[in-house]
């Protein structure tokens, strides 16, 4: 099957989904992402048998409301492709613009070296960024599941680097564990922040295929790891050092509040390019 002929069967197949435009962005992403042919080659490629049943798998994935990410198992952020898998979140867009926040912070402060914790790592999409934008970070991250951690783990080795990185097995809402912990510069964290009863309001394919425990709290209670982070960012930033956090709009206010009545100053609420209440930072005095 030539590559042109691979491409329209994908935009054929996954527009009555996804409508054109989505179909042939994805279409793009299949054919870059799983079998290496960029838009000028695929007039002169074409795909052999084997490559043909693991195309129309790809498709069937897909059709069954898999999101396109976890079939080919990679993810792009910030200009940089992460593993992903169901293990951990599909990096988003708006977690970009929590990233460029904190790299301009960075910049602003005229920071050498400055030692940063990503919490609730995930693909490590955040706190790898970050480093592959500033190799002088030094880069350590928290992450309670193991299966998560491995996929981090990866990322780091392969974007940044043996040895560029320390990346803990640790719940964060365990206190014991903080004092093993040195102090930082910045802590950065895109928490789980849903409680189990505005499941109605999560979409179809984020609570079918998106790792529960990254999303969900366990209490019903939205705030909790926003509370237990201040309380260790408290303890464990330097002086002057920054908390930022990306939040739900719906609870943006209330982390805004939390964070101020932890202490910290010169709090700030900012909007994601879609205008929706996303970020809040504060520093400690």
């Amino acid at each position: 099957m030539q590559a042109l002929h691979a491409q329209q069967l994908i935009i054929d197949q996954i527009t009555p989904l996804y409508g054109a435009g989505e179909a042939r962005a994805m279409a793009r992403i299949i054919l870059e992402d799983a079998f290496q042919i960029r838009p000028g080659g695929l007039a002169n490629t074409t795909l052999d048998a084997a490559q043909i049943v693991h195309l129309q798998d790809i498709i069937h994935r897909i059709l069954a409301g898999e999101p396109v990410q976890y079939v080919l198992e990679v993810a792009q952020f910030y200009g940089l492709n992460f593993e992903v898998s169901p293990a951990v979140l599909i990096p988003r867009q708006e977690t970009e613009e929590l990233v460029a926040w904190v790299l301009a912070f960075i910049k602003l402060k005229k920071m050498v070296a400055p030692t940063v914790l990503d919490i609730g790592l995930g693909s490590g999409c955040i706190g790898i960024t970050l480093k592959s934008k500033r190799s002088d970070i030094q880069l350590w991250g928290l992450e309670k599941s193991p299966e998560a951690l491995i996929i981090a783990q990866r990322n780091a080795e392969r974007l940044l680097g043996k040895d560029q990185y320390q990346f803990l097995e640790q719940d964060v809402l365990d206190p014991t564990k903080w004092p093993q912990l040195p102090d930082f510069d910045i802590i950065v964290s895109n928490p789980p922040y849903i409680p189990h009863h505005e499941l109605a309001h999560v979409s179809e394919e984020v609570h079918r295929f998106e790792p529960a425990m990254a999303l969900f709290v366990e209490n019903e209670d939205p705030l909790i790891f926003y509370r237990e982070i201040s309380a260790l960012a408290w303890e464990k930033l330097k002086s002057g050092g920054s908390l930022f956090f990306e939040c739900n709009t719906f609870s943006a206010n209330a982390v805004l509040d939390l964070v101020a009545k932890t202490g910290f100053l010169q709090t700030e609420l900012r909007k994601d390019l879609a205008r929706v209440d996303r970020m809040v930072v504060g520093i400690k005095p």
